[in-house]
């Protein structure tokens, strides 16, 4: 087995575009549950809001890149309204519940046959990165950083991605240390203690919801920019646990949290995928297929993620005196 080529996979994998919009999104649902106590489990629409939102008129109607992302923007707020009008007055459990139906109906939509030459139905929309990838500054040609190298484009969009990331994170962390964020977190402590203050905890919830679900919108078009494509698919209600995993593995109620689960769960993802096909091929493994590997990566991913839990709940960056449950 390549052993070399293995991790040096599976560490190119904490800078890749992929891992960014895991982080984006993720912080996304920081702001939902670590500092509200929403539960969001729809944050694979608000990410399918973003990639489709931006894609449809760029092909559509040829509209430059910054007119696209605005479109995603505001489609990402509507969405956010349409989830939080009837739900944020109840119980966290009916916003959980309407979330993640709400995901997978903009899933069943954007496949509709009917749909097709607008969303592409199944075979999704491709040939839409264009305006982004003319934006690039970096000159053509290889670019090497010790053990990994990438072309122009690859370094285009990992360092637009991770300074959306960086620039998230800053935003996140002051707004959280402002008294808009310490409202927030009176909400997910004690809502009512709030709303005898004479606070409107309606108002600041669907302002959370809002604001993390634009972070999810972010995520969605970073997640399909360098594959230059979007598909129904990659929007499926795992994706939305994925984001979770990564929230539980950082930390909940933690900026940076979101970011290094994220990291660490794209990691073993490669690591443990390398290592299996690796042995797979070396022939030390005759019991699995490839195919089956790439299953058993993720239920090795489960059993740490319950490791965790048992033995840090609060996650890798977490506090455990934040540490709550909505």
């Amino acid at each position: 087995m390549d052993f070399l080529n293995i991790f040096t996979n599976a560490l190119g994998e904490i800078v890749s575009p992929t891992t960014a919009a895991y982080a984006l999104a993720s912080l996304g649902l920081a702001v939902h549950f670590g500092f509200t106590g929403l539960l969001n489990f729809g944050q694979a629409g608000f990410m399918a809001i973003g990639a489709y939102g931006f894609a449809i008129p760029t092909l559509l109607w040829d509209v430059p890149f910054a007119v696209g992302v605005l479109i995603a923007v505001v489609g990402s707020v509507i969405f956010a309204l349409l989830l939080g009008i009837p739900t944020l007055r109840l119980r966290a459990d009916y916003l959980a519940i309407v979330t993640i139906a709400a995901a997978e109906i903009i899933r069943y939509v954007v496949t509709t046959n009917e749909l097709t030459d607008i969303t592409g139905s199944a075979n999704g929309l491709a040939a839409f990165e264009g305006g982004f990838y003319a934006m690039n500054p970096f000159p053509q040609g290889t670019y090497n950083f010790g053990l990994t190298s990438m072309n122009e484009r690859d370094l285009w969009i990992r360092v637009v991605a991770w300074t959306l990331v960086a620039l998230c994170c800053l935003l996140v962390f002051l707004l959280m240390r402002s008294p808009w964020g310490r409202i927030l977190k009176g909400i997910r402590e004690d809502e009512n203690a709030v709303r005898s203050l004479g606070k409107n905890v309606y108002s600041y919830k669907m302002q959370s919801l809002i604001f993390g679900g634009l972070l999810g919108t972010f995520a969605g078009m970073i997640f399909t920019l360098p594959r230059g494509a979007v598909q129904p698919a990659n929007y499926q209600t795992e994706l939305t646990f994925f984001l979770w995993t990564c929230l539980l593995l950082g930390g909940m109620a933690t900026v940076l949290g979101p970011v290094v689960g994220a990291m660490i769960f794209w990691v073993v993802l490669s690591l443990t995928q390398g290592l299996l096909y690796g042995a797979i091929e070396a022939g030390y493994i005759t019991f699995l297929t490839t195919t089956q590997a790439g299953q058993l990566r993720y239920i090795l991913v489960g059993v740490a993620l319950m490791l965790l839990m048992i033995f840090r709940p609060q996650g890798v960056l977490g506090n455990k005196k934040e540490l709550v449950f909505a």
